[in-house]
């Protein structure tokens, strides 16, 4: 089949966040059982499960047409590929996150001087000391295989290590010196892809779907109806996404309003509309937003 995308999804923390984000824009993945081949609900589409600091290297090479991975592991591999989209979702939150450099509570370090012959245990070795570099440090960088945050200080004297909310961190009695590397989720192509109209075009629909699915979350839609007399009351009482959309009803003194706001307002604001004379109020989900 020659219309076929290669879709790298990363496996791992993100696994199931990236499966949530795909059914919100309206593709269904299963995960099956020990299988690193999901399946999804679009024959155009052929899925691999792959670890995302693995991700750039399978499609730079060819492997892959396309993926969704950090642009932490962007960096780090050096890979040669396109970024298409920043798709800011993780797995805890929708904050990017951060490779930081942390020490021991009671360490002597407070800034990047002070590692020079100390030694650094971390998953990002080409970021790290092309960093020390920056700083015209030079320290012994190690590879670690995982459980970072335990090295310190028998086996290392600091870390660089990803986070989002530090609590493992303080979970572990270090505290974060710096920052190195702010990353957030890009969906990827290898450049001879990108540069196939059929699969540019396919990747380009994807990605909007994607991203009307991410800009609908924490949204939702209102509808009510309003005399026009009171129109300009309610309107002032909307924080709308765009201008509220007003429609003729049948009885010419009433219009419908429709709009769409954040789901964390509307407590506060169906009783203010109520109040400024809106009726017949409803509330309803929103899957996506296209711009």
């Amino acid at each position: 089949m020659n219309n076929l995308l290669k879709l790298g999804l990363p496996a791992g923390s993100l696994q199931e966040a990236t499966a949530e984000l795909f059914r919100k824009a309206g593709y269904k993945i299963t995960y099956l059982n020990r299988s690193y081949y999901p399946s999804i609900d679009d024959p155009e589409l052929h899925c691999t499960l792959i670890r995302a600091q693995e991700m750039a290297r399978y499609v730079a090479d060819g492997s892959l047409d396309c993926g969704l991975t950090g642009y932490d592991w962007i960096v780090e591999s050096e890979a040669n590929v396109v970024e298409l989209a920043e798709l800011v979702f993780s797995k805890v939150s929708r904050r990017p996150v951060r490779w930081v450099l942390a020490v021991p509570n009671d360490s002597p370090i407070r800034e990047p001087k002070d590692l020079q012959g100390k030694r650094i245990a971390t998953e990002v070795v080409n970021i790290t000391r092309k960093w020390l570099a920056s700083h015209g440090v030079t320290a012994q960088v190690e590879f670690s295989w995982g459980a970072t945050e335990v090295k310190p200080p028998k086996l290392a004297d600091a870390i660089v290590e990803v986070t989002e909310t530090g609590s493992s961190l303080r979970a572990n009695n270090l505290r974060i010196v710096c920052d190195l590397l702010t990353s957030t989720t890009r969906f990827i192509a290898n450049p001879q892809a990108a540069n196939d109209p059929w699969k540019r075009d396919k990747m380009n629909d994807l990605i909007l779907m994607l991203k009307g699915a991410m800009a609908a979350e924490s949204k939702v839609g209102l509808m009510m109806n309003v005399k026009r007399t009171d129109l300009d009351r309610v309107i002032r009482q909307l924080p709308a996404l765009k201008n509220p959309t007003i429609s003729p009803l049948a009885d010419p003194d009433w219009v419908a309003v429709n709009t769409i706001i954040d789901e964390d307002t509307v407590r506060h604001i169906i009783p203010q509309l109520k109040a400024a004379g809106a009726s017949g109020i409803v509330e309803y989900p929103i899957s996506k937003i296209i711009e």
